[in-house]
């Protein structure tokens, strides 16, 4: 059964958050064996890489990847910014608005 452009999508969009989560737990890594960490990483990227692996079955590697990493990059910039005191400049928020608008202009001119 053929995977429906939606369907793909949607696992592109949950791909990228879950890429969120993988790299907002490499944060907590100090390499002292905590277990939590190191769970929540290979949960997360588990869950990323294979979403963008049913992703890629319908929509072309190069839009879904450019979508996968513009999620995790945007999503885990403002994690950092919201929640851990990282530095929100002008620019760098028209940098990160920039960023998904690129996003979203590569779902509408996708053409699968």
């Amino acid at each position: 059964m053929a995977m429906t452009p939606a369907i793909a999508w949607t696992c592109l969009v949950f791909a990228g958050l879950f890429e969120i989560g993988f790299t907002t737990s490499m944060r907590y890594m100090d390499w002292s064996m905590k277990p939590w960490p190191i769970i929540a990483f290979l949960i997360f990227s588990t869950l990323s890489f294979g979403l963008l692996i049913a992703a890629v079955k319908a929509i072309p590697l190069g839009t879904a990847y450019a979508v996968w990493t513009g999620i995790g990059a945007a999503g885990t910039a403002l994690v950092g910014i919201l929640y851990y005191g990282e530095p929100a400049t002008t620019l760098r928020l028209v940098f990160l608005t920039l960023l998904i608008g690129s996003i979203i202009g590569l779902k509408f001119v996708s053409t699968h």
